[in-house]
């Protein structure tokens, strides 16, 4: 039996449940997990279904035999193989917490996803990155350099067939041109409990203001520096007593947790875009035990 699942966006309506039940039921599939949302402001429904084919339906079978039911009730949707590994390309600068953190979970199979590449402005990780086999581009970033550099990024993406890049504490602004193109489909760390805090040095910020929670923010990449949809977030607690570096030591552990719960959720197809927000749906049954232990 093959594990699937099924993602549908559409306008709030009677009778898209039953109908994509009944679509499910009528292909020999059994639904082992579902999560909805009628957000009642934008009027829009998300939907996240897995199931196993038990008849041996393919994505393809289901794909085209879904339009029938999904064009009265004007469904956006995808069909989706849950034990196919997402493909991705990190990028990292200096600070290599993110990319450590990721290469582990990779490595144990807590994440579901095959890092095709990695890709710096610095050479600091490439003995790191290639120890685990995984191709690493130094591509250095100036203001002069800047689209040449870009372009020899998106070569890498295409080359690798990369479907996410991931920005874990990479310091370059991307390009608007970038951004759109690859919208959706760049994840980045932000070590500041958006939006409060913003800049260089929000941990130092956080410490003059004698703040009692500090945390991390992981959101998709827009032109709006910053500003895209978030998709998690979670804080620590700090007290008086704690320094500026213990801040940053403290906050480094938040934006790992944080960037690989993103990830996990995109590569899930737990999230959803819902205008400048996201719909992030619980995961399912089983989907955060790791192949292997060490």
């Amino acid at each position: 039996m093959t594990k699937l699942c099924l993602t549908v966006t559409c306008a709030s309506t009677r009778g898209v449940v039953a109908a994509i039940s009944g679509f499910l039921a009528a292909q020999g599939c059994n639904i082992t997990d579902s999560s909805q949302y009628d957000d009642p402001e934008t009027g829009r429904f998300f939907m996240r279904v897995s199931f196993l084919s038990e008849q041996a339906a393919t994505l393809d079978d289901l794909t085209a035999g879904f339009a029938d039911t999904a064009k009265p009730l004007q469904m956006d949707y995808d069909f989706h193989d849950e034990t196919r590994k997402m493909r991705v390309v990190i990028m990292v600068s200096r600070f290599g917490h993110c990319l450590n953190d990721l290469l582990y979970r990779w490595r144990i199979g807590a994440l579901p996803v095959e890092i095709v590449a990695v890709i710096s402005n610095h050479m600091d990780y490439q003995k790191i990155v290639v120890n685990h086999d995984i191709p690493f581009h130094c591509i250095r970033v100036t203001k002069a350099n800047k689209p040449e550099a870009e372009a020899q990024i998106m070569s890498v993406v295409a080359e690798t067939g990369a479907e996410l890049i991931v920005l874990a504490r990479y310091m370059q602004i991307l390009s608007d041109r970038m951004c759109q193109e690859m919208s959706g489909r760049i994840i980045n760390i932000h070590h500041s409990f958006l939006p409060s805090f913003k800049g260089a040095n929000p941990y130092k910020q956080a410490y003059q203001r004698g703040v009692k929670l500090i945390g991390a923010t992981s959101h998709y990449v827009t032109a709006d520096l910053d500003e895209g949809p978030i998709i998690e977030q979670d804080i620590i607690r700090v007290t008086h007593a704690q320094s500026a570096e213990d801040y940053v030591s403290l906050g480094r552990d938040v934006e790992s947790q944080v960037l690989a719960r993103a990830i996990h959720a995109h590569a899930n197809h737990r999230v959803f875009l819902n205008g400048n927000k996201t719909v992030v749906f619980p995961a399912s049954p089983g989907s955060f035990s790791s192949e292997r232990m060490g």
